[in-house]
């Protein structure tokens, strides 16, 4: 893979030859959907605005306010719904924009993105969503909780670099360089029940498992969890550093992180390689995108 520019990760340079080998994988014929339905007030990390879904155009409405929007010529009635979306992109299945995450006291983010210069009132113009390539990559799932004989990991459970090579060793898959790898923790098997999600959140991978993945050279990783890294962290560090997962793979390596991605199908399937495919909306000024992604065995 070639070098990144400044508002890109290596993900978005991948060779053509490692495109054709991902499109290669699929043997079965089989489509996985690694997303859950979202709806209004649907559960989301705590520090994110909420779902909704409001109605911004209905027929009864269009007929009580008299509105013609094709004109008097129409004597069947014809009428359309249009909604309106007020939602974080971070809702769901999504992909982190390099800009999403923030650190110092000059608050910048990869490739030297900071407010001074780059923040705008209709948000961030370097990094954002708009730079994010589309995803076509062999993917790997790393189930956990199958790997320990459980349905999902408590709550705040770390997952280190050892038990990471552990269960790719047990699975007998590889992870290789321009790979995504997907990481199960069983908390959207619960979903969307939140009190029982409550007993499963926030486990992931520690700051030990993200370098494992840095030194495989993968070009994004992502769980079914909203944080992705476990929470909190087993070791903040000194100054202490809430996110020390994220700080490292995104800020410092622009190694793109997905979160809420459905793993409970492509587990139960036994799947632990596949074509990974998510094609993210390119929305100027957006911190991430919402995603409906697949994977294809």
């Amino acid at each position: 893979m070639t070098a990144v520019d400044p508002e890109r990760g290596p993900a978005a340079f991948r060779r053509p030859d490692e495109i054709l080998a991902a499109l290669a994988l699929p043997t079965r014929g089989e489509v996985f959907s690694l997303a859950v339905p979202r709806f209004t007030d649907m559960p989301l990390f705590g520090a994110h605005p909420p779902f909704r879904v409001s109605m911004a155009r209905t027929p009864g409405g269009l007929r009580a306010e008299g509105a013609q929007p094709w004109g008097p010529r129409n004597g069947v009635g014809y009428g359309y719904m249009a909604e309106l979306l007020s939602a974080t992109s971070h809702s769901g299945a999504h992909v982190d924009a390099l800009a999403h995450v923030t650190i110092g006291d000059d608050d910048h983010w990869y490739g030297g993105g900071n407010p001074r210069e780059h923040l705008g009132d209709s948000g961030p113009r370097h990094g954002d969503a708009s730079k994010l390539p589309p995803f076509v990559s062999r993917g790997v799932l790393l189930d956990v909780p199958g790997f320990r004989g459980v349905d999902a990991l408590p709550r705040s459970s770390v997952v280190d670099a050892d038990e990471m090579a552990a269960v790719a060793a047990h699975q007998g898959v590889d992870v290789r360089a321009g790979d995504v790898v997907l990481i199960r923790t069983g908390y959207l098997g619960h979903w969307p029940d939140t009190e029982a999600m409550t007993r499963h959140a926030t486990a992931g991978p520690d700051l030990s498992a993200a370098r494992w993945l840095l030194e495989r050279g993968v070009v994004a990783a992502g769980s079914d969890t909203e944080t992705f890294e476990v929470q909190p962290p087993p070791d903040y560090g000194d100054p202490a550093n809430p996110q020390p997962v994220h700080s490292l793979l995104l800020i410092e390596h622009a190694i793109y992180l997905f979160e809420s991605i459905y793993l409970e199908e492509l587990a139960r399937a036994g799947a632990y390689e596949f074509l990974f495919v998510a094609l993210p909306l390119k929305i100027h000024g957006a911190t991430g995108s919402m995603l409906d992604p697949v994977a294809i065995v």
